[in-house]
């Protein structure tokens, strides 16, 4: 793998981390990714990683990361935002894991989305850090079909063994979810999908299941992904040209009906959904009682 220098991992988010699972801190310790999603948001050009698909590591992120810790006020730090933090580098390289270390020593809050059931591997160790501070534990699931998820997400472990990582993380006391981004206009935005995600979703333990009907397109990336269908779903570019034109966010012509759908099934199973409710439910650190003589 190719190293790159770096010379800061901690970044403090420039939004309410409210409004996404409460987190404080974004970190990437690698550049690129090796899942092929034909969709990423993360080839586009205002991200500055030529040849996405070829991932890179950070140097010395074990030092750096420790002088971060130490410097910063301890919060929720979240990875997976820009390369998963399980690419088949870390299995070889264990920059993630480290991490994940440093986190626990320091008290720091953990919240992950991934697409790989590799982070299994480090169930003890994410226990840790929910059981001293918090963790939030998301795969990323857009399909209940494996063949469908194949063509879209090539490098991707098939939905069902994300399914059941989350039964893994979960059985294991684990605050995990599933993240439903995106949902991809005229390929995943059905019914049939909804439910069947929310329903696995239940049936695998989750606590909560998280949606935004649509995707976003622009530049580097709306090229990659017009090419991939161009490949896999012949006539269905002219479909997004002529009902998005060049707008970025590309909302689902069915996002009323299935927001209304995804509402129902997810009461009906007791899955949370809204962002508010996920953020209050997951686990905090708790406080340390006061010792007292009697």
């Amino acid at each position: 793998m190719e190293w790159i220098k770096a010379k800061t991992l901690l970044q403090k988010v420039s939004f309410d981390g409210q409004l996404w699972f409460g987190i404080d801190y974004v970190m990437n310790l690698y550049k690129g990714c090796n899942h092929r999603c034909i969709y990423c948001d993360s080839r586009s050009e205002k991200y500055f990683i030529e040849d996405f698909n070829r991932v890179r590591g950070k140097e010395h992120t074990a030092g750096i990361l420790q002088y971060e810790l130490k410097k910063n006020k301890c919060g929720v730090i979240n990875l997976g935002a820009m390369s998963d933090a399980y690419n088949a580098e870390e299995l070889r390289n264990g920059l993630t894991r480290t991490a994940l270390q440093q986190i626990y020593e320091y008290g720091y809050g953990l919240s992950i989305e991934t697409k790989s059931n590799q982070i299994v591997r480090d169930i003890e160790l994410i226990k840790k850090i929910q059981e001293r501070a918090s963790a939030c534990i998301k795969l990323s699931i857009t399909t209940i079909d494996d063949s469908l998820a194949k063509v879209i997400e090539p490098g991707v472990c098939p939905s069902s063994k994300r399914f059941e990582a989350i039964q893994m993380l979960s059985q294991a006391g684990i605050y995990t979810g599933v993240l439903v981004t995106p949902v991809l206009p005229f390929i995943t935005d059905t019914p049939e999908n909804i439910r069947g995600l929310v329903r696995k979703a239940y049936e695998s333990g989750a606590k909560f299941i998280y949606a935004q009907f649509g995707m976003t397109l622009r530049d580097r990336q709306r090229t990659y992904y017009y090419e991939k269908l161009e490949q896999s779903f012949p006539g269905l570019v002219a479909q997004y040209k002529k009902t998005y034109g060049a707008t970025y966010g590309c909302t689902s012509p069915r996002c009323k009906e299935l927001s209304f759908l995804f509402a129902e099934e997810c009461e009906k199973y007791g899955l949370l959904y809204k962002m508010t409710d996920i953020v209050a439910d997951c686990p905090k650190k708790k406080e340390d009682e006061q010792l007292t003589l009697f």
